[in-house]
C-alpha cells in the first residue's frame, strides 16, 4: 500500500477519533461507540488507526453516531480523495465489470499516446472477443463479482476503435510469456496469435515483445499504462493504482524505457509470436 494512501486512511482516523472524543452528547470511549453503532470494538480501533479503510456508510453512521451529522460530507470528501488513487476490485466490481470497463474507456477517448507494459495478458486493446471472454469469466470467477461477460466484452472490443483513429498513438510491450499464457483454450490463444501478428504494421500502434532469452535491465514486473504522461494504471490484485504526481509518473516511463532495450519489433516479433503459435500445435 502506497506510503501516500496510508498517511491519508490515518489521517482519515484521527479525524474520527476527534469526533468521538468532542461528541456533543460528552465524550464517547470506543466501545459506547462501537454498542451504538453494532458493531465490534476491533472495527472502532482499525478505522482510528488506520488500519481498515472506512466506507461511504461507515463515516455516515459514524457522523450520526457522534451526534454530527453534518460532518459526513467531509469525511466523504476526505475518503473520495484517497479512495481515487487506489481503486478495490471488490468496489469497482461490485455490478460487474462493464462499468469499469466504461470508466477506463473516459480514460483512452483523452489519450493521444497509450504507452503499455504487459506481462502476463494480451494487452484489452489487442484482444479478440473470445480471448476477452474468457479472461473476464476468470476473473469474475476469482472476484465472485456479478457476471456481465457480454457486455464487458462489447466495451473493450469498442474500445479497439482507436486503432484506426489517426492522431493516437499505442507504444505497446509485452512479456513472451503473454503469447504462451493459457488462459484460454489453444485454439482461442491461436487464433489471438493471429490476431496480434495482424496488427505489427499499423500506422498507430508500436507493438514490441520482450523475449524469453533478452538480456534484461530490469525484472519485468507488474503491467502499467500510461495514458499521455499525466496518469498511469497499475493493476494489482486487490486493486489498481491510479497515479498522477509527476515523480512516480517519471518511475514508470525510465521502467518502460528500459524493458524497451530488451524488446524486439517487426519481423522479429513476428517470429517470436509465430514460434508460441507453433508451440500450441495449432494449425
Amino acid at each position: 500500500m502506497s506510503t501516500d494512501y496510508q498517511q491519508a486512511r490515518e489521517a482519515l482516523g484521527v479525524r474520527l477519533r476527534e469526533l468521538r472524543l468532542t461528541a456533543p452528547g460528552g465524550r464517547l470511549t470506543g466501545t459506547a461507540l462501537a454498542h451504538k453503532l453494532d458493531w465490534p470494538n476491533s472495527k472502532v480501533s482499525k478505522l482510528e488507526l488506520g488500519k481498515q479503510t472506512a466506507t461511504p456508510d461507515d463515516l455516515r453512521h459514524w457522523a450520526e453516531a457522534t451526534g454530527r451529522p453534518e460532518t459526513y460530507e467531509e469525511l466523504r470528501s476526505r475518503l473520495a480523495g484517497f479512495e481515487s488513487h487506489i481503486r478495490s476490485w471488490r468496489r469497482q466490481l461490485v455490478t460487474g465489470h462493464k462499468p469499469v470497463q466504461d470508466a477506463v474507456t473516459i480514460e483512452h477517448e483523452r489519450t493521444r499516446v497509450l504507452t503499455i507494459w504487459e506481462n502476463c495478458l494480451i494487452p484489452g486493446m489487442l484482444q479478440i472477443p473470445e480471448y476477452a471472454r474468457h479472461v473476464f469469466v476468470r476473473h469474475s470467477d476469482l472476484m465472485r463479482s456479478p457476471r456481465d461477460t457480454e457486455d464487458a466484452v462489447r466495451a473493450r472490443i469498442q474500445r479497439q476503435e482507436g486503432l484506426y483513429q489517426p492522431g493516437r498513438k499505442y507504444r505497446i510491450m509485452v512479456w513472451e510469456g503473454v503469447l504462451r499464457s493459457l488462459v484460454c483454450p489453444p485454439s482461442v490463444l491461436a487464433a489471438q496469435l493471429h490476431h496480434l501478428a495482424g496488427v505489427i504494421g499499423l500506422d498507430t500502434v508500436e507493438l514490441g515483445i520482450v523475449p524469453f532469452d533478452a538480456l534484461l535491465k530490469i525484472q519485468p514486473g507488474n503491467s502499467f499504462w500510461i495514458y499521455d504522461e499525466r496518469l498511469v494504471v497499475v493493476e494489482d490484485w486487490h486493486a489498481e493504482l491510479w497515479i498522477d504526481d509527476t515523480d512516480s509518473i517519471a518511475t514508470y516511463l525510465r521502467v518502460w524505457n528500459t524493458l524497451r532495450e530488451s524488446a524486439v519489433y517487426g519481423p522479429e516479433a513476428h517470429r517470436v509470436i509465430a514460434r508460441a503459435r507453433s508451440a500450441l500445435n495449432e494449425p
